[in-house]
């Protein structure tokens, strides 16, 4: 029997260090008779009523620990806007004896082969707390996102719907620390500064509708999806509405690499958005091509709100209650910057320390500084460049127009570049 055709057609960025953003057009599957299953995930022990569990906050990705058949500790994302959990790591198969299901060739857009995967059932999947016994995960048989290498520390996979329906998730991304509520003994936070939206649960999926002001003259009411595991504030798609326009400052980028090709469009401004009782201004935008997007099988929306921009508030995402409360953190006044130097980074080696420039933005700082693709950071304002995750340089990389950065690479022939690098804003 023939291998099944899904279509991978969610989108969502990981924020990485260049003057884009990283584009993963991946997770959310077509879902097919019998592959669905219920939410599984319990508390572990009897008569628990709420967990806590710690988190990192990677790239703008929450990163939690999993133990997987008694095996790990394994890292996993934390995504609503996967339908079903995936093993991204191949290597997870051999060392956990996986047994193979049903296979499958899961393709994103693009015009390269699709990836081939299969079902796995019943894996025994622990968080600190909680457990689901026997959770069916799709295995990818190639580790064709690399994951790793773009959030700085090993991801082996990604956890979704099956823990958000399970409990009510309070997110509390400034002290890294996630709450699980049993949806049924849960009383929802009280306070003048809670706000709370309403979620219209369709398919796999949230999605809010509010309204987002494009510039002074025009505001729309926008269905997006709830998205934590895009790395970007907010992404809109132009093509799922006419009115939806670019705005009159653009900056054209390759926003990144999906499962079967790049992914090409914009970043820009909007002039607010609305999230319940709160006003966010200036928000940094992406705009994906329409011909990148517009092969999807999932409800009609116009883009997706990201964790660049839900990380300003602790979050109590309430499945079972169809809303979201929202409550602003110490992060609600950060800016929204875009990177301010040109560099596309990876992390490679054991500990994922040793940092390769794989692309430069033309006309950017990092071009004017004669930086190279191949080159390997040695060392960033006279430190070495291992005392830095990759995080820590995606901040530093957005953190102040007119700041200077002294960089030292190793070029691929052994030699020793020094570059001074002056960030400056580009949109």
């Amino acid at each position: 029997m023939p291998a099944l055709l899904f279509t991978f057609a969610h989108a969502y960025y990981l924020p990485r260090i260049r003057c884009w953003a990283l584009l993963v057009v991946v997770l959310l599957l077509l879902v097919a008779p019998g592959f669905s299953q219920p939410a599984v995930f319990q508390f572990a022990k009897a008569r628990k009523h709420r967990v806590e569990l710690p988190f990192d906050l990677q790239r703008n990705l929450i990163i939690v620990s999993a133990q997987l058949n008694g095996k790990g500790p394994y890292n996993f994302m934390l995504d609503t806007g996967v339908g079903t959990s995936l093993i991204t790591d191949p290597h997870l198969q051999q060392q956990l004896q996986l047994a193979e299901g049903q296979r499958f060739r899961v393709a994103g857009v693009g015009e390269e082969t699709a990836l081939e995967a299969f079902m796995t059932e019943g894996v025994r999947v622990e968080l600190a707390g909680v457990v689901a016994p026997k959770l069916d995960m799709l295995v990818f048989s190639d580790d064709v996102l690399d994951l790793s290498s773009y959030v700085g520390v090993p991801i082996h996979g990604i956890l979704g719907r099956d823990l958000f329906q399970s409990f009510i998730v309070e997110v509390q991304p400034s002290e890294g620390r996630l709450v699980l509520f049993d949806p049924v003994k849960y009383k929802h936070p009280r306070g003048r500064r809670w706000s709370s939206l309403p979620l219209e649960m369709e398919g796999d999926k949230a999605y809010i509708t509010t309204n987002v002001t494009l510039h002074d003259s025009l505001t729309l009411p926008l269905k997006l999806i709830l998205d934590t595991g895009a790395g970007h504030a907010l992404s809109l798609e132009t093509g799922s509405d006419k009115r939806l326009t670019l705005p009159p400052k653009v900056l054209r980028t390759q926003l990144g690499r999906g499962l079967s090709g790049y992914i090409n469009g914009y970043m820009g401004r909007v002039t607010s958005m609305q999230l319940g009782k709160y006003h966010l201004d200036n928000l940094l935008t992406s705009f994906p091509d329409d011909a990148d997007v517009r092969q999807r099988t999932e409800t009609f929306r116009n883009g997706n709100i990201g964790l660049e921009l839900l990380k300003r508030f602790s979050l109590v995402i309430d499945y079972p209650h169809n809303r979201l409360l929202l409550k602003p953190n110490s992060l609600y006044h950060d800016p929204f910057e875009h990177d301010m130097c040109g560099l596309d980074l990876v992390a490679t080696g054991p500990d994922f320390r040793s940092f390769i420039v794989v692309k430069i933005q033309p006309a950017s700082p990092a071009a004017e500084a004669k930086l190279q693709p191949g080159d390997q950071l040695v060392a960033i304002n006279m430190l070495p460049a291992n005392t830095y995750t990759l995080t820590q340089l995606s901040r530093l990389l957005h953190s102040a127009d007119g700041r200077s950065i002294l960089l030292v690479v190793r070029r691929s022939d052994g030699e020793l570049h020094t570059a001074m690098v002056k960030l400056r804003r580009q949109i």
